[in-house]
């Protein structure tokens, strides 16, 4: 008697598929972030100390040149940035994890299209690094902020524009990566350079010129520099005062429009997004 042939049916791949993929893989981002708490509070050790340590020592350096504000009003827009930036590259990161114990290759030979993993990795990446950014936000009144509800909505849209950016970022350096210390020695090295030249930590006037070619060239500034103009746009400090910590960034001596830079982030966002699928089509 001939043994029974039993057909099995693969699921054709559909857009259906991949939205319930991205959906999929963005609640497993946030349960993984919400069940490590120890990662929540060391993703915001760092920033609270350089806000309330660093700050408040900077700030007694230059009280007198600086009237009317104190130095960590300054920082805070970057301190957000420092906390949404760091918790995005560690979201991503988790690539180089799932590679080593196998769970990638899982999701890769899935029935949906790569892309789909990658989107549901940065949508994922951006929303738990913008919640961390709430709580930062959330001290704005320990710092001279005011709490204006106008404000908050323009720094969460800005949080999660700059978040998904180097979310993707990360995800393009961890598609190809096999363990964890060469994604996390590279992450180190791309990401602290772009976070001191971004602006976050001193002011943008009156640099020397090839230190102002380096913030102007830094894609980071321009997701640094429109969080502080928010910021400033609800302060009342005086105009010498607020040339001197809140000039901009220029382009051949002219102000680029806060859209502008918003529009840079989100350009540099999708071309990442897009090299990152690349990879992922080409991984194993």
């Amino acid at each position: 008697m001939a043994a029974e042939t039993i057909s099995v049916r693969v699921p054709a791949r559909s857009a259906g598929h991949d939205l319930r993929a991205i959906k999929i893989v963005l609640h497993r981002e946030m349960l993984r972030f919400v069940n490590d708490r120890t990662r929540m509070v060391s993703m915001l050790t760092q920033p609270v100390l350089w806000l309330f340590v660093m700050g408040t020592g900077l700030g007694s350096l230059v009280q007198g040149s600086i009237p009317g504000i104190d130095y960590r009003t300054f920082m805070f827009p970057g301190m957000i940035s420092m906390t949404v930036i760091m918790t995005g590259m560690f979201s991503a990161g988790s690539i180089v994890w799932d590679r080593e114990f196998g769970f990638l290759r899982e999701m890769l030979v899935a029935p949906v299209s790569r892309g789909a993993i990658v989107v549901g990795k940065c949508l994922g990446g951006a929303i738990v690094a913008t919640g961390q950014g709430v709580v930062i936000l959330a001290m704005a009144g320990l710092v001279g902020v005011p709490y204006s509800p106008t404000l908050f909505l323009t720094l969460l849209a800005e949080m999660f524009l700059a978040a998904f950016t180097i979310t993707a970022f990360g995800v393009m350096l961890a598609a190809r990566m096999k363990n964890m210390q060469t994604f996390f020695g590279l992450m180190q090295m791309a990401i602290m350079p772009m976070m001191f030249l971004s602006g976050a930590m001193f002011p943008l006037a009156n640099l020397p010129s090839w230190l102002h070619v380096l913030t102007v060239v830094n894609p980071m500034t321009y997701a640094v520099d429109p969080m502080r103009q928010a910021v400033f746009a609800h302060l009342d400090v005086p105009a010498q005062v607020n040339a001197v910590l809140n000039p901009g960034v220029t382009w051949f001596g002219q102000q680029v429009p806060v859209l502008l830079e918003l529009g840079v982030v989100a350009a540099l966002g999708a071309a990442l997004l897009g090299v990152g699928i690349a990879q992922f089509r080409r991984a194993e």
